[in-house]
């Protein structure tokens, strides 16, 4: 499948540094004819570089700050693809997914895939994961160094749900469960769209035969307030699940 059907939607806030570099992955590893859609969610003094962009980006810059499920909603309006792709600024591509991601959802008629996520050391990320429940979280509170829940030997596998740093949804599924639910602000809204994916039908799955880079900042674990976000919508999830 050529990359002309994918969309894909970055959120920089304040990050247009980090996109900048993804930009330049894109163009170097990626096929030409992506659409990129960057959304500057708060001003950056940084520019976006995009004089040796070979693709076709839009910019949408934002009067006030909205949350990660409504920025891509927005730019998913936008999107005129059969797939569409979420991705962080901190991703680094060492390769093209969108051509095996797009085998593998076409082949397994997904309605979302994601692939192995690594952090810059090399180590596998704990991107593919089951529902989280008030045990588990709890146990994750207390266990450094907790293993990832699913294998990365058994080529792609169906999973509860996977990390919106990164997941390329067939477009016809991303709009019957109606995107992201914009309630959640930031965190959990991955788990939620997975879950409803999964309940329409639509499969979700982990490739790990395709890899990604994560310069993962992990700020909610030094912020206060993003660690009040992050428990908020933990506890949205588990509610909403668990009335």
């Amino acid at each position: 499948m050529s990359a002309q059907l994918v969309t894909v939607s970055v959120v920089s806030h304040a990050q247009n540094a980090l996109v900048n570099q993804l930009l330049e992955d894109l163009a170097a590893r990626c096929a030409p004819g992506l659409k990129v859609i960057i959304t500057e969610n708060v001003p950056d003094a940084e520019p976006l570089r995009l004089s040796q962009v070979s693709h076709e980006v839009e910019i949408i810059r934002n009067t006030r700050a909205k949350g990660f499920g409504a920025n891509h909603n927005a730019a998913f309006a936008l999107c005129r693809t059969e797939l569409f792709c979420v991705a962080n600024p901190d991703i680094r591509l060492p390769s093209d997914p969108f051509g095996p991601l797009s085998a593998t959802l076409s082949a397994r008629r997904a309605g979302a895939v994601a692939p192995l996520v690594l952090s810059v050391r090399g180590s596998v990320e704990d991107s593919a994961r089951r529902y989280p429940t008030l045990a588990s979280l709890l146990r994750k509170a207390v266990t450094k160094g907790a293993k990832p829940d699913y294998a990365t030997d058994q080529g792609a596998i169906e999973v509860d749900w996977v990390a919106g740093m990164f997941i390329l949804f067939a477009t016809q599924a991303y709009r019957a469960v109606g995107g992201f639910d914009e309630r959640y602000f930031l965190y959990y809204e991955d788990v939620d769209i997975c879950r409803r994916l999964r309940s329409r039908g639509h499969k979700v799955l982990y490739e790990p035969a395709v890899s990604v880079i994560h310069e993962a900042r992990r700020a909610s674990r030094r912020n206060p307030r993003l660690m009040r976000i992050h428990a908020a919508s933990a506890l949205r999830y588990l509610l909403s699940r668990y009335p």
